[in-house]
């Protein structure tokens, strides 16, 4: 469980990180690039085919905001990342670089 102002202080070194209310949750921006949502104290980060598997591993599931909503491009945050610093930048550096590859379309 982690809230919006918590991990926005856990990701200082990435710099121009910014929030803003949606979904009755937040997303999370870097550079106005959306990678994350917090929703209910819980964080979904977003994912690419190469960053998806360590969700599913560890048996994460896609954010869906009500039962006819899923985002399949966010998956839950495991506990044992937002306990470990080190993992949660780690694994929201992953997110911010899906993000881009999102932001910048099919090459």
């Amino acid at each position: 469980m982690i809230g919006v102002d918590e991990f926005l202080g856990h990701l200082s070194p990435f710099g121009d990180i910014s929030s803003r209310a949606m979904f009755g949750g937040h997303g999370v921006y870097w550079r106005g690039m959306i990678f994350a949502i917090v929703y209910r104290d819980r964080l979904y980060l977003k994912v690419d085919e190469s960053s998806k598997p360590d969700y599913l591993t560890r048996g994460m599931g896609p954010f869906r905001p009500n039962e006819r909503q899923t985002l399949k491009s966010y998956y839950e945050v495991p506990q044992d990342v937002l306990d470990d610093q080190e993992a949660l930048l780690s694994w929201s550096g992953d997110a911010i670089r899906a993000a881009q590859v999102t932001a910048e379309g099919p090459s």
